[in-house]
């Protein structure tokens, strides 16, 4: 790769159920000139989330076949005509999965971000990002999580799970409970992250396994799984409890989930409230998040909690990873620069 070669992901086909590396393309491109208005970005980092495969079905507000994918990235300025961006500046924006990218300040999504000394750039995309942006939003809007409240999180070693475990430590919570893909990440979400318990849902049924986890039931759910999870916490949560939800895993890929939980009349009978989670309806917390988790990761009570790829011939794979379940934290791709 030379300085003058940009890199970019395409999808070239629509996946049919689990999408294949057959379906996407790097492609080799000229460094862009920045026009009035825009600023260069030299990525550093990007963000593979599970909501990409939806988009990829296309659709009014899906992925076009062959143009470059967008994404989470944060990058430094190169060269700028925007008034707002100099050299040297760091930027969060959503032209992702390519090496260079255009921004300009104004457009959604793209901010300028505000170095913190001693907290590493994976912050910005993980715990400072939209992954954190999204679990502070469900615990704080969503969910109103209080102290000394119990909490169940799904698909609790990724991502967004692990945001939600940090943050409501943080914020008082009394019991932590996790559901997990694997063994390893059980151990590490008790171990290492402090999860009061934790089970692998392969283990048997997740309604079962909450049960014996927190036998006197449960405040707050945060899904991100749907399906069984689902249909488990609504089993376990006490009277008032509430359902932040901010994603289904167990539907991506076309996979079959049953339409609703069979307890679903239970959120009747409990006073129950669920509610969906866009982080999109809550970027007016970014500062709140900052003030609140940045100390915490100076202090090194919180981690930025990634895996991280190197490469941007190795986006699809990290992709495909996160589908998988092989990250512990945020997928990462890091790119050269």
């Amino acid at each position: 790769m030379t300085a003058n070669t940009a890199y970019a992901v395409h999808q070239t086909a629509r996946p049919a159920g689990f999408p294949l590396a057959s379906d996407f393309t790097l492609v080799r491109t000229a460094v862009p000139e920045p026009a009035p208005g825009t600023a260069l970005v030299q990525n550093l980092l990007l963000s593979v989330d599970p909501y990409h495969r939806g988009l990829m079905d296309g659709g009014e507000d899906g992925f076009q076949l062959g143009t470059p994918l967008e994404g989470r990235s944060v990058g430094r300025v190169l060269a700028s005509r925007d008034p707002g961006l100099r050299e040297g500046d760091l930027v969060f924006h959503r032209e992702g999965w390519r090496t260079h990218a255009l921004v300009a300040l104004g457009v959604e999504g793209t901010r300028l971000l505000r170095p913190y000394e001693g907290v590493p750039l994976e912050a910005y995309l993980s715990i400072l990002g939209g992954t954190g942006l999204t679990a502070y939003a469900a615990l704080t809007r969503t969910a109103a999580l209080c102290q000394g409240e119990d909490l169940f999180v799904s698909a609790a070693a990724g991502g967004v799970g692990t945001a939600v475990g940090r943050l409501a430590r943080l914020m008082g919570a009394r019991r932590i409970i996790g559901s997990a893909g694997s063994a390893a990440k059980v151990r590490h979400l008790t171990g290492v992250l402090g999860f009061d318990a934790a089970f692998d849902y392969h283990d048997g049924p997740v309604g079962e396994q909450l049960a014996q986890a927190a036998p006197d039931g449960i405040d707050v759910y945060v899904d991100n799984v749907g399906g069984d999870h689902l249909e488990g916490a609504i089993g376990s949560l006490r009277e008032f409890g509430r359902i932040a939800w901010v994603g289904g895993i167990s539907m991506y890929n076309g996979d079959r989930s049953p339409a609703a939980p069979r307890n679903l009349f239970e959120v009747v009978h409990k006073s129950l409230r669920m509610e969906g989670v866009l982080v999109r309806h809550h970027t007016d917390l970014q500062e709140e998040l900052e003030e609140f988790v940045v100390p915490h990761l100076r202090s090194g009570r919180v981690g930025t909690d990634t895996t991280v790829v190197q490469g941007i011939d190795r986006t699809v794979e990290a992709f495909l990873g996160v589908l998988r379940g092989d990250n512990t934290g945020k997928m990462l791709v890091r790119l050269d620069g």
